[in-house]
């Protein structure tokens, strides 16, 4: 990938703000389900399918779509992509029919699913490679904010005022980022094309695809525990709406710690070298959940380091495949970006299972042991030689 002859400082803040634009439309469903299941005279878990079938979409679209646009310019299609990102949006706002919504969630995971992995692409192809991975942290910094802020601010909007605003603010917040890609991020980077031809590719190359799927392990792991961390925490400490919220809120400020962290701890010691201790680290974490109740601030102390350790994971994980496969480093990405909807999803399920057959006290014990596989991943898909 080459380097053009400038770029803004601000391109990289420019691109987290769109990011978590981004986020805050994933996850913002997450605080409005009931408003939004009452209005339209459906279950709050048929609602929950929303965001099954934005990770469905974003899942099956993102590797065809970038792969698809990959000979077109990056302005062009960071423009585009959060351009059709805030096409859905507007169709969220106006649906009055779940069909119509979850079209409307169709079309915003497709333009998220270009957005967000080429602007990871472009990053890291700014940054010398000594500083790629704390670029990369930088950029995704606003997707982990999105998860802090939006599902509180989406709940608050959604109940104050109604759920359909929410997906207004969204869209709001999303026009002055169309502007600022346009103006801001410079014309005619130049970066090795791909096409899909190069994701065919990609999917048939099984050492590159398990260092991707490592993404869905690692995710899965945390999400066989984080789903259901509130029903936990209510049963085994008797926390109470206003301390569920507190540990939620604390998990948050975790994630965006780790965001950074991360990133600086693979420029330090390699991203082969963080992931093994993040796993390792969420393998001796997790069990401590199995056995609450415990001391108040020994469940927060678990909470934050928890956190801190598990999203830690995201900038090293990007910067170890696009040195794997820098070439065709927006294909990768968008695969990876697709494996971490996928290993929320079979974490949550394999969690739920856990729940049902084991009870909560499982939980933390299987987390640990889906950890385990992260890490035996982790060691199979190394480098040789």
């Amino acid at each position: 990938m080459a380097e053009p002859l400038s770029a803004p400082k601000s391109m990289i803040p420019i691109l987290s703000a769109a990011n978590f634009v981004i986020g805050m439309g994933a996850f913002v469903v997450v605080g409005l389900l009931e408003p939004l299941a009452d209005d339209l005279g459906i279950t709050p878990a048929r609602a929950g399918l929303m965001m099954t079938v934005y990770a469905l979409a974003y899942a099956i679209s993102s590797p065809i779509l970038v792969a698809a646009t990959g000979r077109v310019g990056r302005r062009k299609i960071l423009f585009l992509g959060l351009g059709v990102f805030a096409v859905g949006m507007l169709g969220c706002a106006l649906s009055t029919a779940e069909g119509a919504l979850w079209l409307s969630r169709i079309i915003a995971a497709a333009g998220a699913g270009i957005f967000t992995p080429v602007s990871a692409a472009v990053a890291a192809g700014l940054s010398a490679p000594e500083r790629r991975a704390s670029a990369l942290a930088a950029v995704f910094f606003g997707i982990t904010l999105a998860q802090v802020a939006g599902i509180p601010v989406g709940a608050f909007i959604a109940y104050e005022i109604g759920w359909r605003p929410a997906f207004w603010v969204v869209l709001a917040l999303s026009v002055p980022c169309l502007w600022l890609v346009w103006t801001r991020v410079p014309r005619g980077l130049q970066f090795q094309p791909v096409a899909l031809v190069d994701l065919r590719r990609v999917l048939k190359q099984g050492p590159l695809m398990l260092a991707v799927a490592f993404t869905s392990v690692f995710l899965g792991a945390i999400y066989v525990v984080y789903t259901f961390m509130a029903p936990v925490l209510a049963a085994q400490m008797g926390f109470g709406s206003t301390m569920i919220s507190l540990a939620l809120l604390i998990f948050g400020g975790g994630a965006v710690i780790g965001n950074i962290v991360g990133g600086a701890l693979a420029d330090r010691i390699g991203p082969e070298r963080t992931l093994m201790m993040l796993c390792i680290s969420q393998i001796a974490l997790m069990p401590v959940f199995s056995f609450l109740p415990l001391a108040l601030p020994v469940v927060l102390g678990l909470i934050i380091a928890w956190s801190v350790c598990g999203w830690s994971f995201m900038a090293p994980q990007q910067a170890r495949l696009i040195s794997r496969a820098p070439d065709v480093a927006p294909v990768v990405l968008s695969l990876n970006a697709a494996a971490i909807y996928v290993g929320a999803a079979v974490g949550s399920a394999l969690g739920g299972g856990v729940l049902n057959l084991a009870g909560q006290g499982a939980l933390g014990v299987a987390g640990s042991a889906v950890g385990l596989l992260a890490l035996l991943t982790l060691w199979v898909a190394r480098p040789r030689g």
